[in-house]
């Protein structure tokens, strides 16, 4: 199957003047296409909407659509989980004889909180917990390497929010939580590589539902992109189940943290009746400075 740069090598002595533009911009910019309509793309490239089209046409495409899903696919195809884990281990393997382990690995973290601090703005941040204390309900879902970020979100706002639930897939009943949504609900969606389909099928069930879907993913071409009313870019090295949770966990905390600071009053008194509860419950170890 030809990709987009092998049709544009093919086709490009065909093309006209305008067409070739285009072209050019594709190549240069396929992020820009990926993710703007063609009035946006045909306005970037200096040229317009209808020449766009009739590009798609001129390479053999059905449409502008076609070609904005196969770059889409091509921008987020990841490498085979398989060999990312082997470079992976290779890389730990070369290091473990040098003095510079820790360093190397808490770097790499420090670098990837900071690429996740530089796209997440206060406007950004604000909507996203307006939009959590606002819920009349939350759902949270995330599988596989998203699982655990999707678990400690679940729990940390359950503590501060309350009426948090953390989809389970085949545990739930699908059916039946979907009923109970409206446009009173959030759902949180974790969608990282490799991509669980199910975590997508979810949030576009809830979404059709009217719930409000909050996403956190590494990439804006990922699945989860399209569906998701707000997106928090989260830019996790591959593998991220191995290499990418510092930065997410920091983002989270930081949300939760905004929550805490948002709705103090509430979150205190939440907070006391939890730990008062908790007491009843759970049988905590004594310190060796408590009494009683």
């Amino acid at each position: 199957m030809e990709d987009v740069q092998e049709r544009i090598r093919k086709y490009y002595p065909q093309l006209t003047n305008q067409q070739k533009l285009a072209a050019k911009f594709i190549l240069e910019k396929p992020k820009e296409v990926a993710l703007n309509p063609a009035k946006v793309v045909g306005t970037l490239s200096g040229t317009s909407e209808t020449t766009i089209i009739r590009l798609c046409y001129a390479l053999e495409y059905s449409g502008y659509s076609e070609l904005q899903n196969e770059l889409r696919h091509t921008l987020i195809a990841p490498h085979p989980q398989e060999q990312t884990i082997s470079h992976w281990r290779n890389a730990a393997e070369e290091l473990q004889a040098k003095e510079d382990l820790i360093s190397f690995h808490m770097e790499q973290d420090v670098n990837s909180i900071q690429q996740t601090l530089s796209e997440l703005s206060k406007e950004k941040l604000d909507k996203a917990v307006s939009a959590i204390l606002a819920a009349k309900q939350i759902v949270v879902v995330g599988f596989r390497s998203s699982h655990a970020p999707a678990h400690w979100l679940s729990f940390a706002l359950n503590i501060v929010k309350g009426n948090v639930h953390l989809y389970k897939g085949p545990v739930d009943d699908a059916n039946y939580l979907l009923t109970q949504l409206d446009s009173s609900c959030l759902i949180i969606a974790f969608s990282f590589p490799r991509y669980v389909s199910e975590t997508i099928q979810f949030a576009q069930a809830a979404k059709e539902k009217g719930a409000y879907v909050l996403g956190f993913t590494d990439n804006e071409l990922s699945p989860i992109g399209p569906i998701a009313d707000q997106l928090l870019k989260v830019p996790a090295p591959a593998p991220t189940v191995l290499l990418g949770m510092a930065a997410l966990f920091s983002l989270l905390n930081t949300i939760v943290g905004a929550v805490l600071a948002a709705d103090r009053e509430n979150v205190e008194q939440r907070l006391d009746l939890y730990e008062k509860t908790s007491r009843q419950i759970y049988p905590f170890v004594r310190q060796l400075d408590e009494k009683g």
